[in-house]
């Protein structure tokens, strides 16, 4: 292992140390299972980043093939675009970075600089995936998780706001269920730095609030748009709003926090 990569072993542990993290949420946190995942999405070295504080922005877009069969390929693409140009355009740019992993595990980009995100384009999200959402939701806190401890143990405070979109419950999970998402987003959210938001896709049959409500997240920071193009590139902008209010400092972040979307 690198001196450059870090110990996800280590991270965990010195989480739990700190009382951010409970044994729930360790075992999910497997570092044998999904460590390699994890590392995938870590990106930039703490060492160089200059920023004195920092804001975390993850979003997980849902590349199942149910988005394209939807009709919908195109407004994920904008919206996840949406949020590059909001957060592009604030003051606080130079302090947030991003990161983008696709519901099927795919990492757009790990953690880097707004200016190195990657724009979602027709070559690289074509949605023909399944739905494991369980487990790659695990993988993504994860990786929120270990990148904040990463700043934490380097004395930069840092703030976090995570976006999962899914047009469909989970259905191909193999490792995680709700209970361990829920250990985890329950754990991050009692810390009162993180932001943990989510999207559901209307695909007629899914209740996204019972779903999402199971893994942990709070009513107030679940979006249901249509699927209509227009209703999904609002939910976007929606998300894009408190993310720009999340990254204008801590007091606006507790606040908003608190609110919600509509917070």
């Amino acid at each position: 292992m690198s001196q450059n990569t870090p110990n996800l072993n280590n991270l965990f542990q010195s989480a739990q140390d700190d009382g951010l993290l409970s044994n729930a949420s360790m075992q999910a946190l497997n570092v044998l299972d999904i460590g390699a995942e994890i590392q995938a999405g870590l990106g930039i070295n703490v060492n160089d980043v200059t920023a004195s504080e920092v804001v975390l922005v993850t979003i997980m877009p849902d590349d199942s093939g149910s988005i394209r069969f939807g009709g919908n390929s195109q407004a994920v693409r904008g919206g996840h675009n949406a949020v590059l140009d909001a957060l592009g355009s604030t003051q606080q740019q130079d302090s947030i970075l991003i990161h983008t992993r696709y519901l099927n595990g795919f990492v757009l980009y790990p953690y880097c600089p707004l200016s190195q995100a990657v724009r979602m384009d027709p070559k690289n999200y074509n949605p023909n995936q399944g739905t494991p959402l369980y487990d790659q939701t695990v993988v993504l806190l994860g990786t929120v998780l270990a990148k904040a401890q990463e700043f934490e143990d380097n004395g930069v405070p840092v703030r976090t706001i995570t976006l999962i979109i899914t047009d469909g419950a989970d259905e191909h999970s193999r490792r995680s269920q709700a209970k361990d998402v829920s250990a985890i987003a329950k754990d991050m959210l009692r810390a009162e730095n993180h932001i943990i938001a989510a999207m559901g896709i209307d695909d007629e049959s899914t209740n996204f609030h019972k779903v999402f409500q199971e893994m942990g997240i709070r009513d107030e920071w679940i979006l249901t748009p249509g699927k209509s193009e227009k209703e999904i590139r609002q939910a976007f902008q929606v998300f894009s709003q408190s993310a720009v209010q999340a990254s204008q400092g801590a007091g606006s972040f507790s606040q908003s926090s608190l609110g919600g979307f509509g917070g």
